[in-house]
């Protein structure tokens, strides 16, 4: 079904009052889930049901980089750092999982030590061991198989050429990890780095892996739990499947999650707008990727008193933005004249008006410690402003296109809201004599096959697409160094959509590492953000707020800061 271009906002001061009263077991509060845990409860049992648009980019914990992944594998697999399960900006916190405390700094910053807890198991019996998270991380370095994940130790570990286990299976090569005994662990740095807590703690790459039980390429198809539940059998693509108990995890190491459903049912490949329809019904409990109702459901909701009861509204952490590629479009003035010409208005209203966002001025969204509100340069942050044609024109006119040019934009298809940006972008821009040829793509692929492959990108000749970002962590670091560090552009799996490559801020990131003072840092993140927008390689769009639904027979419901999306890992189901 089509989406168009202009998508109804409808305001909270539109939907009769804040509160309903759901008449079904819930709490009857809008928003409550925002900053509290809702029909909070210790019942075990039952089926907790999930699904999802389109499918997982990878289940391979090292391999995860959308937020809503990393926030499923929790059920899964454990890592020596992790958020911490609180509801409202605690979730922004960290908590140890696998170590016993948060790690230990020595050599000026430059050496992280953790302890492990004692006698954590797999999902077959066999005790966690220090050898085995060096594995998880040493495997990251070989990006021929680990080509979705973050590539944060390879930038920052002192393991100069080193390839990773698949081409070097001698684990003694790899100096970036040593393990001295069996329950330590400590990390080796290029340059001092006071965010490597942070850094340890948003993904899953240190989700500790055996060497034997790696299958490589194929071990997205049955990760070995270390988490709460495992795998029955192998997940099927574009289809799904099913978590159980693991009956060798331990609560009592586990301050982080809860084992309360039976069985934890994924289906994949189901259309957004179905989703919708089976969350209202009571029939689905959870939309996997954490990013709110579709136009029809979103009416529904905020319109009728009972529906809204169970409904949350919170800023979500995301900034949805498009990148504007620097290879497919290197004049600065072309560049220019598409952010000009770009309808600020149709792009807010396409993810739901002030239900959607707020409009957006800096890259860095407002949860992130330290971020300055900025200014977005050459369109305005309004959500009344629908672009400056003449304005583009004066830029096409100085970068030789006074007659405009063409070129392609992409968006993720399962998506309405950024198909609907798209189409917003094509008709504004038109105006100015700017034609795009929109391209839709499945975003389980998005990131590694499509916008975030760059000679995909060249050869397809792409000039930019819809994507969004959170912070791996609520720092300027956390949020804007994969996206805009030259260093950070990797052939798959690459956040840096812009390819921005700019010696002046590839230096900031080489030596923010090295300062120790957080607001010295922050004042560098500041300026990365600004020479980014001034660069015309980016359009800012909103803040992102998601209208989530929980339905009445979810127990232990709240809005995770940490991923933006409720908390999987410590959900129930009401008998």
């Amino acid at each position: 079904m089509a989406a168009t271009a202009v998508v109804l906002s409808l305001g909270l001061s539109a939907c009769g009052g804040d509160s309903g009263d759901d008449g079904d077991g819930g709490t009857g509060q809008f928003n409550a889930a925002a900053t509290q845990v809702v029909n909070p409860s210790d019942r075990k049992g039952g089926v907790l049901k999930m699904a999802q648009p389109d499918d997982f980019e990878s289940l391979d914990p090292a391999n995860i980089y959308y937020a809503y992944g990393n926030n499923f594998l929790r059920l899964y697999s454990r890592t020596l750092i992790t958020y911490a399960s609180k509801p409202g900006q605690e979730g922004a916190t960290f908590s140890p999982d696998l170590a016993q405390s948060m790690g230990t700094p020595s050599d000026g910053g430059r050496t992280w030590t953790y302890k492990l807890k004692r006698g954590i198991k797999y999902e077959d019996g066999t005790e966690i061991k220090a050898k085995d998270i060096k594995y998880a991380v040493a495997r990251t370095f070989d990006r021929s198989v680990i080509r979705n994940g973050p590539s944060y130790f390879t930038q920052l570990l002192d393991a100069e050429g080193y390839e990773g286990p698949f081409k070097d299976k001698n684990l003694d090569n790899f100096k970036g990890v040593e393990t001295p005994d069996d329950y330590t662990v400590v990390f080796k740095l290029k340059d001092p780095f006071a965010e490597f807590d942070q850094l340890v703690g948003f993904s899953g790459q240190t989700a500790p892996l055996p060497q034997a039980k790696d299958t490589g390429v194929k071990y997205t198809e049955r990760p070995f739990s270390s988490g709460p539940y495992k795998w029955e059998g192998n997940y099927r693509p574009k289809q799904g499947g099913v978590l159980v108990r693991n009956t060798f995890w331990d609560q009592s190491t586990d301050p982080n999650r809860k084992q309360l459903p039976d069985r934890i049912e994924i289906q994949s490949g189901l259309k957004a707008e179905e989703i919708d329809n089976r969350l209202l019904a009571g029939t689905l409990h959870i939309d996997l990727p954490g990013s709110g109702v579709q136009t029809a459901a979103r009416q529904k909701i905020l319109t009728d008193p009972k529906l809204k009861g169970n409904a949350d509204n919170p800023l979500a952490g995301f900034h949805w933005f498009v990148p504007i590629n620097r290879k497919s479009i290197p004049n600065i003035e072309c560049r220019k004249a598409i952010v000009y010409a770009a309808d600020r208005a149709a792009m807010y209203r396409a993810y739901g008006g002030d239900v959607g966002g707020e409009p957006a001025t800096s890259i860095q969204p407002p949860n992130v410690v330290g971020r300055q509100k900025g200014t977005d340069y050459y369109t305005k942050a309004d959500p009344n402003f629908t672009g400056d044609v003449n304005q583009a024109k004066a830029a096409l006119a100085k970068c030789g296109q006074p007659n405009g040019f063409s070129t392609t934009m992409v968006y993720r298809s399962d998506r309405p809201k950024e198909k609907a940006v798209a189409e917003a972008l094509q008709q504004s821009l038109a105006k100015a004599g700017i034609q795009l040829t929109l391209k839709g793509f499945p975003s389980g692929t998005y990131t590694n096959e499509q916008f975030g492959a760059p000679a995909f990108v060249a050869r397809e000749k792409i000039g930019l697409g819809t994507y969004g970002w959170a912070p791996d962590w609520n720092t300027g670091y956390g949020y804007l160094q994969p996206i805009t560090d030259g260093k950070a552009i990797v052939p798959t799996g690459n956040a840096n959509m812009s390819e921005l490559d700019l010696p002046e801020i590839n230096k900031m990131w080489n030596d923010v590492v090295k300062l120790t003072d957080a607001n010295a840092r922050a004042q560098i993140y500041n300026q990365v953000d600004d020479i980014w927008r001034k660069d015309a390689s980016v359009i800012p769009n909103v803040y992102a707020k998601s209208l989530l639904y929980r339905p009445a027979n979810v127990t232990n419901v709240y809005f995770h800061a940490g991923f933006g999306m409720y908390d999987y890992a410590n959900l129930g189901v009401a008998g």
